[in-house]
C-alpha cells in the first residue's frame, strides 16, 4: 500500500527529484518558486513510499478559494501545464493517486484537489470519486531529423516558413530581462482583442517567470524581426530535461502576412533538438497547431471535492472567470 508523507525540500530531496526518468519543469524549484509568487500559493511536497522505502514524489501548491484550501497540482489558470507525481517505472501511477485521495483531504485539509498528470490516462481514475476533462495536448517528437521535422508539417506551413526567410523575417535569442515581458504582453494584448478578449493574466506573470527560470537557463526566450528591424513576434519557451514548452506566443495582427510566427516555432524546434532535447509539447490541442505534424496526446483533467457544494462553486468560478474577461474586453474596446 502506498502512502504520502508531507517533506520540506532541501537540497537532498531535489537531488532525488532529479533522478527521475519523468520529470518535468514544472517539478523544479525555480518554477514552484514563480507559481507560488504568481498564485499566492504555498508549494506542498510529498514522498510516495511503499512499506516505508521512498517511491516517488508529489507535488502540489496549496491556495484559499471562498475561504477553503486548495490543493491544485495544478490548478486551471496557473499556465503550468502538469504537476503530480514523480514514480519509479514500476509503481503504477493509479495506486499513487488513490493514495493521494486520503492525504489531501486529510493530512493537508483541503477541501477541493485538482490533478494533470503528464501520466494518467482515463483508465487509471475511474472508481476514485473524481471527476474529469479531457485536456490532449500536442507534441512533436525531436528525435528525427530537421529535415523529417519539416517534411511533417503541412505543405503550407512549410511555405510560410520559406516565405519569412524571403521576406527577410529574422529570429534572435534574448537574454532574460523584464523588457522582454513588456514586449510579449503588447502583442499578446493584440492576439486576445483579435477576438474581443483580454489576456487571462497579467505582464507581472510573464515577468515572474522569466526572474525564476532565467538565471537557471531554463526559459528560451525568442524575438522576431521584420526586415526594418521592428519586433512583430515573440516566444516564451521553458525547457527542461527532454521537453521544451510552448508557454506563450505573441504577435501584431498587421505583420502576421509576414508568418513569423511559424518561424518561431521551427526556430526552437531546431534549436532544442540540437541541446538533446526530444519532445516539443504545444500545450494544449487547438487544432491550428496540427500543421506542424503535431501528435495528440491525452492527459486528463482531475478534480474531486470534499462536498458538492466545494465542486458548484469552483465549477461557478470557473464560469464567472470567462464572464469577466468578455466584460473587461469590451469596457476596453469602448475607452
Amino acid at each position: 500500500m502506498l502512502r504520502l508523507h508531507r517533506v520540506q525540500p532541501d537540497a537532498a530531496l531535489w537531488a532525488d527529484r532529479a533522478t527521475y526518468p519523468d520529470r518535468l519543469i514544472f517539478h523544479t524549484p525555480e518554477w514552484l518558486r514563480f507559481v507560488a509568487e504568481s498564485q499566492r500559493a504555498e508549494p506542498l511536497l510529498a514522498t510516495v513510499t511503499d512499506a516505508g522505502q521512498v517511491v516517488g514524489h508529489y507535488t502540489g501548491l496549496l491556495s484559499r478559494r471562498f475561504g477553503m484550501r486548495i490543493l491544485g497540482s495544478p490548478m486551471a489558470g496557473w499556465t503550468t501545464s502538469y504537476l503530480g507525481f514523480n514514480l519509479r517505472p514500476d509503481v503504477p501511477r493509479r495506486a499513487a493517486l488513490s493514495a493521494l485521495m486520503p492525504f489531501a483531504f486529510g493530512e493537508a485539509g483541503a477541501a477541493h484537489l485538482e490533478i494533470r498528470d503528464r501520466g494518467l490516462t482515463a483508465a487509471d481514475l475511474g472508481g476514485l470519486g473524481l471527476r474529469w476533462d479531457e485536456a490532449p495536448t500536442a507534441v512533436i517528437s525531436l528525435i528525427p531529423s530537421e529535415e523529417d521535422l519539416f517534411g511533417a508539417m503541412a505543405s503550407a506551413c512549410r511555405r510560410n516558413i520559406r516565405k519569412a526567410a524571403k521576406s527577410g523575417v529574422t529570429v534572435e535569442e534574448v537574454s532574460a530581462t523584464p523588457a522582454f515581458a513588456d514586449e510579449f504582453y503588447d502583442q499578446l494584448r493584440d492576439v486576445f482583442a483579435k477576438q474581443n478578449l483580454v489576456p487571462t493574466y497579467s505582464v507581472e506573470r510573464v515577468r515572474s517567470l522569466i526572474r525564476h527560470l532565467g538565471p537557471a537557463g531554463r526559459v528560451l526566450l525568442l524575438r522576431a524581426r521584420d526586415p526594418e528591424g521592428r519586433c512583430i513576434a515573440t516566444a516564451v519557451l521553458p525547457w527542461y530535461h527532454r521537453t521544451m514548452y510552448f508557454w506563450g506566443g505573441a504577435s501584431y495582427r498587421e505583420h502576421q502576412n509576414l508568418r513569423p510566427n511559424e518561424t518561431l516555432i521551427w526556430y526552437a524546434l531546431r534549436w532544442a533538438r540540437s541541446r538533446g532535447v526530444t519532445e516539443f509539447d504545444f500545450v494544449g490541442g487547438n487544432s491550428y497547431k496540427s500543421k506542424y505534424g503535431t501528435t495528440e496526446v491525452p492527459v486528463p483533467w482531475a478534480r474531486r471535492s470534499r462536498s458538492p457544494l466545494v465542486a458548484h462553486l469552483r465549477d461557478a468560478a470557473k464560469q464567472g472567470f470567462a464572464l469577466k474577461q468578455r466584460t473587461v474586453a469590451r469596457l476596453t474596446a469602448v475607452r
